[in-house]
């Protein structure tokens, strides 16, 4: 299960139709939670040895093996600039998961898994578009803002909160608005987006799948075709999306399902994220993915709406 790894285990990623110890000084904890999270803050509090050192996803996910032959072979490449890492603190330790930006009207959605976002715990969230060991912030750093309460903004279906990672296997998707970048410009008008796709089925012929590795310094591409799993352990109901791709484990979760992936554009259709049954799967070598139906496209719609009042 690709959920949030414990720091203690980690020493060495709009159609709509019909997871060392943090890097902190010794005794000290992160700062105060203040104002509405800016990009200057974020740049101040995810340094690059602390980015470096975050834990990701799943402590308990095998690692990467050696990679195979095409098709369904994972491969580390260079990136592109709609997937990057999601960092955030949740209780005394620094994680990361995978996230990509979605198109919204107001430019400044990203995508990922709940099982990434979920938790009251959950501060100094930013994105950081293709983020990569050699170069931590090409494209700079998108904190995710807070509202009035001081919590994140973060968008998840309350059936996941309270049911579940288990139960409610299949609405593991969060939606996450970030401001813009320290120059002000939002997320979407400096890397672009990804178009959400909903009720586009199960099977496609090719999908791309993006994710990072916690073991990896880049991250990982894959492209494969897609099927339909339906889960027979009752303890997690529901259909999802299955891709077999070799190599990702923890710090995949939240990674884009695309499909019609455009080359020149570096985006395509997201219709599913590395998440849903046993939150993304018991094996590095496939992965699921949470439907992206009736109830996504809501939780997209809510977002988009509450975004939009600030």
């Amino acid at each position: 299960m690709r959920r949030l790894l414990t720091v203690a285990a980690l020493a060495a990623a709009l159609l709509l139709p019909s997871g060392p110890l943090p890097v902190a000084e010794a005794g000290s904890g992160p700062p105060p939670v203040t104002g509405r999270w800016s990009a200057r803050e974020a740049e101040a509090f995810w340094t690059a040895d602390r980015m470096a050192s975050a834990a990701p996803v799943n402590a308990s996910g095998p690692d990467a093996p050696a990679a195979a032959a095409d098709p369904g072979t994972g491969k580390d490449f260079d990136g592109i600039p709609v997937v990057g890492r999601m960092f955030v603190m949740k209780g005394g330790g620094a994680y990361f998961c995978t996230a990509s930006v979605v198109s919204s009207p107001g430019r400044n959605l990203v995508l990922s898994a709940a099982h990434c976002l979920l938790g009251t715990d959950a501060r100094q969230v930013a994105f950081v578009p293709l983020y990569t060991a050699e170069n931590p912030q090409p494209y700079g750093m998108f904190p995710v803002l807070r509202d009035a309460q001081g919590r994140s903004k973060v968008w998840i279906d309350p059936r996941y909160k309270s049911l579940g990672a288990d139960r409610a296997a299949t609405l593991d998707v969060a939606f996450a608005q970030v401001g813009p970048d320290a120059d002000g410009f939002p997320v979407e008008e400096v890397v672009g987006g990804n178009r959400l796709a909903t009720d586009a089925g199960y099977a496609h012929a090719q999908v791309t799948l993006i994710g990072y590795p916690a073991s990896a310094a880049r991250p990982r591409l894959c492209v494969n075709r897609t099927t339909k799993f339906t889960s027979t352990d009752p303890g997690i109901p529901g259909s999802f999306l299955r891709i077999d791709c070799t190599g990702y484990p923890g710090g995949t979760s939240g990674g884009p399902f695309l499909t019609h992936y455009d080359k020149e554009t570096e985006t395509g259709n997201v219709v599913g994220v590395i998440g849903g049954w046993k939150t993304g799967g018991d094996t590095a070598d496939t992965s699921y993915s949470s439907y992206f139906g009736a109830d996504v496209r809501k939780l997209y719609q809510k977002a988009v709406a509450e975004a939009a009042v600030g």
